[in-house]
Order: structure tokens, then C-alpha cells, then sequence
């Protein structure tokens, strides 16, 4: 019970003093802009680019899709070489038993 008490204690202090450190950092500061740079790109690379310079959202959603996509090309493509080499991976028994 001592724990707990403790533990709630803890995170109670921190969520009173979060405002606090936050208000600590100041604030006249100039906001940040974080851009590519696509002065040497050509091709594929500087469309790339471009897109993340005009778009965050764009460039996030394409992101998304392309990820998995992606990841089942090369693992089709990984299984159809292992499949080429020998290695067969549908009835694979366990070593371990």
C-alpha cells in the first residue's frame, strides 16, 4: 500500500510541476521552420523533397502507405529467392523438440 501511495504521490508532484518547467523555458523565441534541402536533388529524390518543403500531411500520408507496401515487396521478393537458393519455409519442422 506504501508503494502505491508513493508511486501516486510521484506522479502527482510531476503533473503539478509540468506547467511550471514548462512556463520555465521562456518564449520570445523565433519559431523554428525545418525544411529539406533540395538544391543538389534531381529526380525522385527532389520530388521527395519538395513534397515534405509544400506538405507535411501529403508527405506523412504517402509515407504510411508506402511503408507496408514496401516491406511486402521485399519480403515477397526474399521469399521467392529463398524459395530459388532451396530453402523451403512452408513445412519447416522446429529443432527445438
Amino acid at each position: 500500500m506504501a508503494k502505491i501511495r508513493n508511486i501516486f504521490l510521484m506522479v502527482t508532484c510531476f503533473c503539478l510541476t509540468l506547467p511550471a518547467i514548462s512556463l520555465a523555458s521562456g518564449g520570445g523565441g523565433a519559431p523554428i521552420v525545418i525544411v529539406a534541402d533540395t538544391r543538389k536533388l534531381t529526380g525522385l529524390l527532389a520530388w521527395w523533397a519538395n513534397l515534405y518543403n509544400e506538405s507535411h500531411l501529403y508527405f506523412t500520408i504517402l509515407t504510411i502507405i508506402l511503408i507496408p507496401l514496401i516491406g511486402v515487396i521485399f519480403g515477397t521478393l526474399a521469399d521467392f529467392v529463398m524459395h530459388f537458393v532451396g530453402i523451403d519455409l512452408k513445412s519447416r519442422e522446429l529443432a527445438e523438440h
